[in-house]
């Protein structure tokens, strides 16, 4: 969809493990330095779109979780619409704000991802993960994993599985079958972790700071072959906010140069054959694209949805960021690292894999981090130049598909 909405204002948390925060506290942080990066107050908020997509398994709170949030602040009287949408909550949020903006519907509105995903039982942490499937289907679900797993030749013992995300086998299905048809290597997956790293270490919010290399990524425990625990998104906790705003409210703003959401496009996965490579990346991409009048030549920065370190690999390819089967060589070439000397430098925050998965925040901390890069204030891992970004979030799997797809052009 082509949109023309604001950004005016972004703030979020750090990500990491905070038990004794709540919800309420984690998103009024993130909320009240969106404001104040806006200039504006509680009081000028229209609407509010608020994705969560964990607090009824981990909190047990359900029904109203934004309008709880926002009511601790002080705010009410407004439309408050609850999003939930596995991974791609919080993109899904902005997508919605964005184009009531975009429509004249409103001149100020609020866009929010908040999340606690650790629990003192950690079952209940990957029961979130297991809700993001067909739970009537989940005997389907696991033949077609295992027929994927036995199709490439790999032999899983079931009683492990319940150690690890469901999502880590699908990620260790793709990882496998871009390696045999590729020449894709595990060195290869390691060098995603350990440029996400780098990157993540100059980030103050992101949950690991520490730097890996590719030799530590590969000593590291495996979670299923080829990934090992450095080359998996953590379990975490965190907010991020977002304040759009019409072109009419930015000029009373007196915002000269604003940053803009040009395109967002939403969408799901439909069924087709298992055989057929997915097709939703490609047509959503080059819709959003389109919309924006761009390509992939004119990206300087791009936050994307590396849940496992294998995904950023085959989501540069269908980012049109090289050429399909060549996203190994990508990670390798170096050129995709800040100070690489490539076009288009990739999750300059860390990425999921570093700055951490809240999984209802991370698609608005996407654009907070795109947002600071255009705006030029990301000190020491600035994108220099920086003009285009890109947002890729997705999540969820539904016959072998992803569930849901967010992908956003912003510009400034």
């Amino acid at each position: 969809m082509k949109m023309n909405a604001i950004i005016a204002g972004a703030g979020m948390t750090a990500f990491g493990k905070f038990p004794d925060r709540s919800l309420k506290d984690l998103a009024g942080e993130a909320i009240t330095a969106a404001l104040a990066d806006a200039g504006l107050g509680l009081g000028d908020i229209q609407a509010a779109w608020m994705g969560n997509a964990a607090a009824g398994t981990i909190t047990g709170q359900v029904c109203v979780p934004g309008e709880i949030v926002l009511r601790s602040l002080g705010l009410g009287g407004i439309p408050v619409i609850n999003v939930e949408n596995a991974c791609a909550t919080a993109a899904t949020a902005m997508n919605q704000a964005a184009a009531m903006i975009s429509a004249g519907l409103y001149d100020v509105v609020l866009a929010v991802g908040y999340e606690k995903l650790v629990h003192a039982d950690k079952s209940r942490s990957f029961a979130v993960f297991l809700g993001a499937v067909d739970v009537e289907d989940m005997v389907g679900l696991r033949a077609r994993i295992d027929r994927k797993m036995a199709a490439i030749g790999m032999d899983v013992d079931p009683a492990t599985a319940a150690s690890r995300s469901l999502f880590m086998d699908i990620y260790a299905t793709e990882a496998i079958e871009h390696m045999q048809r590729y020449g894709t290597t595990r060195e290869q997956f390691a060098g995603v972790t350990a440029k996400n790293s780098r990157h993540g270490a100059l980030n103050p919010r992101a949950q690991f700071r520490n730097v890996e290399t590719v030799e530590s990524v590969l000593a590291a425990r495996d979670i299923i072959w080829p990934l090992t625990l450095p080359m998996c998104s953590p379990i975490g906790d965190g907010a991020a906010a977002i304040v759009l705003v019409s072109e009419r409210k930015a000029r009373e703003l007196g915002l000269t140069r604003p940053v803009r959401i040009t395109a967002s496009e939403l969408t799901s996965g439909w069924d087709y054959p298992e055989d057929l490579d997915t097709p939703v990346f490609p047509a959503a991409i080059g819709a959003a694209y389109a919309q924006a009048g761009i390509d992939p030549a004119d990206i300087d920065v791009v936050e994307l949805h590396d849940a496992s370190a294998s995904s950023e690999i085959l989501h540069s390819e269908y980012l049109g960021l090289c050429p399909v089967g060549e996203g190994g060589r990508l990670i390798e070439s170096g050129t995709t690292a800040l100070g690489g000397g490539g076009r288009t430098v990739v999750n300059p925050s860390g990425g999921l894999l570093r700055k951490g998965h809240p999984i209802g925040a991370t698609g608005i901390a996407q654009l907070v981090e795109i947002h600071e890069q255009l705006m030029g204030r990301s000190g020491p891992r600035q994108v220099e130049g920086a003009r285009i970004g890109v947002a890729e979030n997705g999540g969820g799997y539904v016959r072998g598909d992803v569930g849901a797809l967010c992908i956003t052009v912003v510009e400034r």
